[in-house]
Parts: structure tokens; sequence; C-alpha cells
């Protein structure tokens, strides 16, 4: 007999609606690594073989490629976070020198590059979100460590907005 799990699974119409479910779910004892996002529809694409037309054709497709899910927090910091610092580190790398323009320039170099990666990590999180709602919504799986927590996320799901909200079980 081959290992399972069980994981509750839910398609939300926005982004703010998913964000507020894992929030929810969060203060409720899940954990951060419980949850997971379909992947780009190019990953997907590429590991299926095939096109989706629907999410709800992938939902419970075991060899559907995931993405880690990044809460709106997550983002926010991923977006401001690296830019000071790099900008730190820049500095630090300076720090004794007798002229200030090296570390003003490591400084600034640190900050953009910061910000660029940031700019990257939302762009990606945007261009994801906009190509699943145009395909029926944005699925969210959440890994269930027992049958208590299962009611509990399905309760949640639904009460966040959540629709096609069911639990189903996959090979580990």
């Amino acid at each position: 007999m081959s290992a399972t799990y069980r994981e509750a699974v839910a398609v939300f119409d926005s982004a703010e609606t998913l964000d507020a479910a894992v929030f929810t779910l969060e203060t409720h004892g899940f954990d951060r690594a419980a949850f997971s996002l379909l992947a780009s529809e190019e990953a997907v694409e590429q590991k299926l073989g095939h096109r989706y037309q629907l999410v709800k054709e992938v939902e419970d497709d075991p060899a559907a490629p995931r993405d880690t899910f990044y809460s709106r927090i997550s983002r926010l910091e991923a977006t401001y976070l690296p830019a000071p610092a790099l900008a730190a580190i820049g500095g630090l790398m300076f720090t004794g020198a007798t002229v200030a323009l090296p570390a003003v320039i490591a400084a600034g170099g640190g900050f953009v590059l910061g910000a660029a990666l940031g700019g990257l990590i939302h762009q990606h999180y945007a261009t994801r979100v906009k190509e699943q709602l145009e395909h029926g919504g944005l699925v969210l799986w959440v890994s269930l460590r027992d049958a208590a927590l299962e009611e509990t996320a399905l309760e949640i799901l639904r009460a966040q907005g959540g629709h096609d909200v069911h639990v189903h079980e996959m090979p580990a």
C-alpha cells in the first residue's frame, strides 16, 4: 500500500481573499509550509504536456506543479527589505575607508539590486495571479496534518470566500 496524505483544496476569486484565508488558517494553527499554489501556466504546460482551460482541471492532479505560497506580508518584505539590507552591506564593506564616496556608491548599488529583486518577485506573483484568474481562480492547497485540522480548514476556506472547497488524498 502506498503512502498518502490529505489536503484541502479551495479556489479563490482574488488575491485578497486568498491572503485573508491563509492568514486565518495561520491564526488557527496551520504552518506556512502547509500552503501551496498552482505554478505558472508555462510550468504547468511543461510538466503536464498540455495547457489547462480551467484551474478545476488541475486542482486534483498530483502531477500539477506547485509554488510556495508567499503571503502579502512576505511579498512586501521581499520587495522592501533587501534594498536597505544590501545597502547596509555595501556600506559595511567600506567601513573604515577614508573616502565616503565608495561607501555611498556601494550602498546605492545595494539599494538598486534589492529593489530590482523585489520587483521581480512582485512581477512573478502578479503574472501568476492574472493567469490563474483568467482560468477560473487561484487554487490553494493546504496540507493537513491530522483529521482535527481537516474540518477547521474546510470551514475557514468556505468562510473566507473559497469555492469548490474539498479534501483529497495525494500520493506521498
